[in-house]
């Protein structure tokens, strides 16, 4: 492929821009009317598909979203937009990776990392005007164990709380922040062997996270030195806590500045091998999975294009 000059980035760009504003671009919503603030946006996502000529569909089940974000692809769709939280964000542009379909996000969890990251997060017309008026941007994406991940996946505390946060009927960040408090006594730092290719090393900590975008949402920074797009994963461990060490170290996490804290460990790479003691819970942005002794994490470079701001 020859030389791309600013000027053809841009043509490029206004020709896509202008095909989805005039309706020319097949596109689907597909919404969980389940997840955070759907109902609220509904309405206004409803007019604007409707405005431009997209169909949209609602998940009817759990798990579903992956199959309808399949079946637009086999239908010709060139836009599929993820209405929803996290979940519904991992479970849709997962189904999306390495396809000429571009992802779209209207963000409405409890947290949307991946939404914050990219500058979509904000009120809901905003996220529908990125739609028309953003551009495509290539960005990686990780696995865990096979499973996709946009934003961060995870073991030790945060799967632990991932796992509690699902079961509740209903969520928001205090509702995170009460059930990380509740299980924060309870819970026991665990040891892992870490291999990658600066070489292996054993540590024992309270929660460990593989970062593909700088935060797990709700602007707490876990890899604040992580990019979408740098073709790296940055691995971040916590040391054990104690009354003393978990408010300075939570505060740090918002402050974006948690990697300064002794004992925190972030490491950039493109492929990780994490190993312990036991079987466990293993979460990819949220979502739940079992988990054997033996987990890989691996960088997907360029795997999936989605609608950026301009």
């Amino acid at each position: 492929m020859g030389v791309i000059y600013p000027s053809q980035h841009f043509r490029r760009w206004r020709r896509e821009r202008l095909r989805i504003g005039s309706g020319t671009l097949k596109t689907r919503f597909i919404v969980n009317p389940h997840s955070g603030k759907v109902t609220r946006a509904l309405p206004a996502v409803r007019n604007f598909a409707r405005r431009i000529g997209a169909e949209l569909v609602l998940t009817a089940r759990a798990r579903q979203a992956p199959e309808l974000a399949r079946q637009a692809v086999q239908d010709g769709c060139e836009l599929v937009v993820a209405v929803g939280g996290d979940g519904t964000m991992n479970e849709i542009a997962g189904a999306l990776v390495d396809t000429p379909v571009t992802f779209g996000l209207v963000p409405c969890g409890s947290g949307n990392g991946l939404g914050r990251h990219l500058k979509i997060h904000g009120a809901i017309p905003r996220a529908l005007d990125i739609l028309i008026h953003g551009r495509p941007r290539l960005i990686d994406s990780g696995l865990a164990d096979g499973h996709p991940f946009f934003t961060v996946a995870g073991l030790g505390f945060e799967a632990e709380i991932a796992h509690r946060f699902n079961q509740l009927q209903r969520r928001g960040f205090i509702r995170y922040l009460t059930t990380s408090a509740l299980a924060f006594h309870r819970w026991r730092p665990q040891a892992y062997t870490i291999t990658h290719a600066g070489g292996r090393r054993e540590l024992r900590c309270f929660t460990l996270a593989v970062a593909n975008a700088n935060q797990y949402g709700n602007n707490a920074y876990i890899a604040p030195n992580a990019k979408v797009d740098d073709g790296r994963l940055n691995l971040c461990s916590f040391p054990p806590l104690t009354v003393g060490n978990a408010l300075p170290l939570v505060a740090r996490l918002f402050h974006g500045s948690a990697g300064k804290v002794r004992g925190v460990l972030e490491v950039s790479g493109s492929h990780f091998i994490v190993e312990r003691s036991a079987a466990g819970p293993l979460h990819t942005d949220g979502e739940i999975h079992e988990a054997g002794t033996r987990i890989e994490f691996a960088i997907r470079p360029a795997s999936l294009r989605i609608m950026a701001p301009a």
